[in-house]
């Protein structure tokens, strides 16, 4: 299809099949990028030990940082192209993702370096002990190295999906994935350099699936192109990049605050054990969550062109398949932790009876509210993709600072370690809570503004 017909798609194809043709390729990407970590664990679990899977997690926060600036870059830049390319303005989308590549390099050779100078503070700040620190400072060291590649394919990324081409944006989490998940044993175990040899497998993964991307933006096969005049700084375009980004920006580095306070929490109510089940915790929720974010992720490109063509009925109605959806998602994936706790559990750890014991505790109530959790992340989504970054940092930040960390500071005070675990559940309540309220208030704006019927879709 001619790459200009493939953008127009998006506000005249059928809503259903194009969150079909959008968020499959999306959820599968995102799968395939929790292979990333979630693999690293298994292997180290099963191979190194508990140690190592705890070192991984203390390392958690700094990789959510890292996260964050990709997103901040990328869904900013995205959202933006997605608007303009549905108000036909394609010079400029243009210059948005030479914007986009300038600030990944800038930004992300910075924080490298700084990264590296503080990693012994930071690894001891996000929850490291004496006996975790080695296998963290190991990991965390070639993974910083590597983090302007990781920007480059990640947040470059996201501007594939903006433009209408999911299956190459799912091809290059693919590539990536499925390289890491053949590298791992080879380093690891082959190799004999353990939790190094994992940081190192995951690097090497990451750098094929970056060239990949900027082979695509720059072979004349993409709708807009990369092009060496664009990359320089701009500070109008930058302006709306970051603050469009900013919700999915803040959101992320709330969670790397929430990360730090949990480890330390952790740390002091259930030491080095917890930490470990935690790592567990956070790498099956990793495949909970990424299809909801690959389903937003496919829904973006959807509201914002539809929004930029002031087709408000098309966005309308896929707000509503979004919630449908997402909410099908977070049930199955409830009902799979209800039935088959143990069994996946064990994927990541056999040997240890007293971690399978805890972490089976901890996960029937940190997972209580699952079906919940897509209604706000399709929110956050939807105000996004509208250009409107303060409803969507709110939504963002509401569950992470207003109710996720208080609930973590006051919890274990009454209740020990099993407060940790029973924060997460009134906190995904909340949260749903605040971001019906905002999306229907929203909506009835909308509403007045286009003379829309009460009925969506």
């Amino acid at each position: 299809m001619d790459p200009t017909a493939r953008a127009r798609l998006l506000g005249e194809g059928k809503i259903l099949s194009l969150i079909w043709k959008f968020s499959v390729p999306a959820i599968v990407g995102m799968l395939t990028n929790a292979l990333y970590n979630v693999v690293d664990r298994i292997f180290l679990g099963r191979g190194v030990g508990s140690l190592a899977l705890a070192g991984i997690t203390v390392c958690f926060p700094i990789m959510t940082v890292m996260m964050a600036l990709s997103m901040l870059i990328g869904v900013g830049s995205a959202t933006l192209i997605s608007i303009r390319l549905g108000e036909g303005k394609k010079e400029e989308a243009e210059r948005l993702i030479g914007q986009a590549f300038f600030f990944v390099v800038v930004i992300f050779s910075l924080f490298t370096v700084i990264g590296l100078l503080l990693i012994d503070k930071l690894l001891f700040l996000f929850g490291a002990t004496e006996t975790i620190l080695p296998y963290a400072k190991e990991y965390m060291s070639v993974i910083l190295l590597g983090s302007t590649i990781f920007a480059a394919g990640m947040g470059m990324n996201y501007c594939i999906r903006a433009e209408g081409n999911p299956r190459v944006a799912m091809a290059t989490m693919l590539i990536g994935g499925i390289l890491n998940i053949i590298l791992d044993p080879i380093f690891i175990y082959l190799f004999g350099l353990g939790i190094r040899g994992a940081a190192i497998a995951t690097v090497i993964s990451q750098t094929v699936s970056a060239l990949w991307v900027l082979r695509y933006f720059t072979s004349g096969k993409s709708v807009i192109t990369l092009k060496w005049r664009n990359l320089r700084m701009d500070w109008t375009l930058a302006k709306g990049m970051f603050s469009n980004g900013s919700a999915s920006f803040s959101l992320q580095l709330v969670a790397s605050m929430m990360n730090v306070i949990l480890n330390q929490s952790l740390k002091n109510y259930g030491g080095d054990l917890s930490i470990s089940a935690m790592g567990i915790i956070q790498s099956i929720f990793t495949f909970v969550l990424m299809p909801i974010f690959g389903l937003n992720h496919g829904l973006q490109p959807i509201f914002g062109y539809n929004y930029g063509a002031k087709k408000i009925d098309r966005v309308f109605l896929t707000l509503k398949y979004g919630y449908l959806f997402a909410t099908i998602l977070c049930t199955a994936s409830f009902l799979a932790l209800r039935f088959f706790s143990i069994p996946i559990i064990q994927v990541f750890n056999r040997s240890d009876p007293a971690l399978l014991e805890l972490t089976v505790h901890a996960i029937f109530y940190y997972s209580l509210m699952i079906p919940v959790i897509g209604v706000q992340v399709v929110s956050v989504g939807f105000f996004q993709a509208l250009g409107k970054p303060k409803s969507a940092m709110f939504l963002s930040l509401s569950r992470q600072i207003l109710f996720l960390i208080p609930l973590l500071l006051i919890l274990p005070r009454f209740f020990g370690l099993d407060g940790i675990w029973y924060s997460v559940p009134i906190c995904d309540t909340l949260s749903f809570v605040v971001a019906a309220f905002f999306v229907t208030r929203e909506i009835r704006k909308l509403r007045v503004l286009t003379h829309q019927p009460k009925e969506i879709g």
